[in-house]
């Protein structure tokens, strides 16, 4: 029998309900082969994303404040740091400490550092704050005694904190630059020159390509108020989500801006972005410094897609075209079967059926 061939028996069945199930589950097949092939793309290959991010922001704001007097703050101090990659500070609030030099003073009133007399302070005992006890309980008011410590002073005070101070904040704008990486396929460089950055503004009707945008328009699309917003955290979302079948140059971010924190003042711990300090040396050695407690937003860059920092792109390729399509051949390969169970099983005829097969 090894040098046999056979063939099939081919059974014409001349009835509307054999062929109504053949081709209906023909339909099916075909309907499933379109919506895998063109709407989940399976003909197309896959690569991970390796995506850059730079920002840089531009401004400037004055303040005149009783601490510090008239003050000019450029980029170098109101956004820490100066130059960010994925993620920036923009100071709008601050509590500001001057001259402070390392000296003694009285400490700030709180129940471990009042006291009575000498005896109450404990000589290299460490207070709340990590500053170091003299031994020695001064007058920090008319009415209150604190132990004296050592320390920088005199001590922040942040019992009232300004609101907007640096109001002019919202009007910053920040410059994203972002390019992505297809390993596998190309670099997507965003069409953008430098002309064009000169003139443009992201608006979300007029200019949704710039990658410029001011400050109080990233904190409106999020639903937020900028007065409102020390201490928050702002994401602003890139989606590159991009179909390499056309061309590259039709391949642009799609920017959405959202809340990141928990904005509910109960709930919302320690706010703001933390002290930080300048250093200077007066004509006689001695070293001061101006301590400045800083609140405002932080701004997060999420470049997103199937991970945090990694997206998905697809482009054309002979591989899984072939390896859907024939997927597809074997499902049309199998509808005979389902008729045939459909004919010896739920037909009158079945037995007649049945000795013809």
């Amino acid at each position: 029998y090894v040098f046999d061939y056979e063939t099939p028996k081919t059974l014409v069945i001349p009835n509307i309900r054999v062929g109504c199930v053949f081709r209906f589950t023909q339909l099916l097949v075909v309907l499933y082969v379109v919506y895998v092939c063109v709407v989940q793309k399976a003909y197309q290959d896959t690569d991970s994303v390796i995506s850059t991010v730079t920002t840089k922001v531009k401004g400037f704001a004055f303040t005149n404040t009783s601490d510090i007097g008239p003050h000019l703050w450029d980029v170098a101090e109101y956004v820490i740091p100066p130059q960010g990659d994925h993620s920036f500070f923009v100071l709008t609030n601050m509590v500001v400490t001057p001259e402070q030099t390392q000296s003694r003073c009285p400490e700030l009133p709180n129940p471990s550092t009042t006291c009575v007399d000498d005896c109450d302070c404990i000589e290299g005992h460490s207070d709340p704050r990590g500053n170091i006890q003299t031994g020695l309980c001064e007058n920090y008011s008319t009415t209150v005694k604190t132990c004296e410590v050592l320390s920088w002073c005199p001590h922040e005070v942040d019992t009232k904190l300004p609101r907007a101070l640096m109001s002019a904040a919202e009007n910053f704008t920040v410059l994203i630059k972002n390019s992505i990486t297809y390993p596998k396929f190309r670099n997507i460089l965003p069409h953008i020159n430098s002309s064009y950055l000169k003139m443009c503004e992201f608006n979300r009707t007029s200019d949704p390509d710039c990658p410029i945008f001011r400050l109080k328009h990233i904190v409106a699309e999020a639903g937020e108020d900028f007065q409102d917003m020390a201490g928050g955290i702002l994401g602003i979302l890139i989606d590159w989500s991009c179909d390499l079948d056309w061309w590259a140059k039709k391949c642009f971010p799609k920017y959405s801006f959202r809340r990141l924190d928990n904005k509910h003042p109960v709930n919302n711990v320690a706010p703001g972005y933390n002290f930080f300090a300048k250093y200077y040396k007066k004509p006689d050695g001695e070293e001061t410094r101006m301590l400045i407690k800083a609140f405002g937003i932080r701004f997060n860059v999420i470049v997103f897609g199937t991970c945090v920092w990694y997206l998905q792109g697809g482009k054309f390729a002979i591989v899984p075209t072939i390896v859907n399509l024939g997927a597809a051949l074997s499902f049309l390969s199998l509808l005979p079967a389902v008729a045939d169970w459909f004919m010896l099983t739920c037909m009158k005829k079945r037995d007649l059926y049945s000795k013809q097969k």
